[in-house]
């Protein structure tokens, strides 16, 4: 049986506005196996059943000297497993070092990153290691071969240098369109930052920008890779910011939804687990 082994990585230390994204990855397993809700994905993959999800439970960072080893290293371990990863932040700084470790496992490797913000700034506020900058060290280091950024609406003059820079590949916003399909031709990372979604949707968020996706576009997008997805995270969920658990449940449903394409695609497209 394939499993999918899941990663929380609770640190906040390079958010740039609001800290409280470290809080986040109790919060969504809670809805994640709260029965109000299915635990199977629209793929049909039963995370209920015995075997299938392997809880490592959370990264610890106190009186840690360098959180990137400390991330790197535990990523790792959970890579050793032999199935597909799903880490849950944290700030989207986390993605660095996870892409340190995946990248070993994979020669070739694409990203699909879905995100309001490009996250490509050389340095924000003076810091390399902002959750605003993970982009641009992922592709300095040569730790994907393609960047494939979606939803983007903040886009200013130094993320298109950087687009040129690094041969990124955009679709912004307001070119996203129902069935939108990528034609990707290597093994997958998804990068799913939750403000890449419309804050009616997903309110508890640091950097709320009006104008993103809905989770079912979010959701049909993920549907639609038919290459093996190897690893991804979900990050950026503040509870501080959230209302009535609302982005709690969204991020457990992209949790199933995308957790449920690693298995699929892992499996050979085959619709039903095995």
């Amino acid at each position: 049986m394939i499993a999918l082994s899941l990663l929380g990585i609770p640190n906040d230390d390079n958010s740039s506005y609001l800290k409280g994204t470290a809080a986040a990855p109790p919060l969504i397993r809670r809805e994640l196996h709260c029965d109000a809700y299915s635990i199977r994905s629209e793929t049909g993959i039963d995370f209920g059943e015995a075997g299938r999800l392997i809880d490592c439970g959370d990264l610890h960072f106190d009186g840690v000297a360098d959180a990137w080893e400390v991330i790197e290293q535990g990523v790792g371990r959970a890579l050793a497993q032999g199935g597909p990863l799903l880490c849950l932040g944290g700030d989207h700084a986390i993605t660095h070092p996870i892409l340190r470790a995946v990248r070993r496992c994979q020669p070739r490797l694409t990203i699909v990153h879905i995100d309001a913000h490009a996250d490509l700034y050389d340095a924000y506020q003076g810091n390399p290691r902002s959750h605003a900058s993970p982009f641009a060290r992922i592709m300095e280091e040569g730790l994907a071969d393609r960047l494939i950024q979606v939803g983007l609406r903040t886009v200013n003059d130094e993320h298109r240098a950087q687009f040129e820079r690094f041969g990124v590949e955009v679709i912004e916003a307001a070119n996203w369109r129902d069935g939108l399909r990528l034609d990707l031709d290597t093994p997958v990372y998804v990068s799913i930052d939750l403000d890449g979604l419309d804050p009616a949707y997903a309110p508890g968020v640091s950097h709320r920008e009006p104008g993103g996706a809905s989770p079912r576009q979010v959701i049909d997008l993920l549907h639609g890779i038919r290459q093996p997805i190897v690893a991804g995270d979900i990050v950026e969920y503040n509870p501080s910011c959230d209302i009535s658990n609302l982005t709690a449940l969204v991020a457990a449903k992209l949790v199933k939804e995308l957790g449920g394409m690693m298995i699929k695609t892992a499996l050979g497209g085959t619709r039903a687990a095995a």
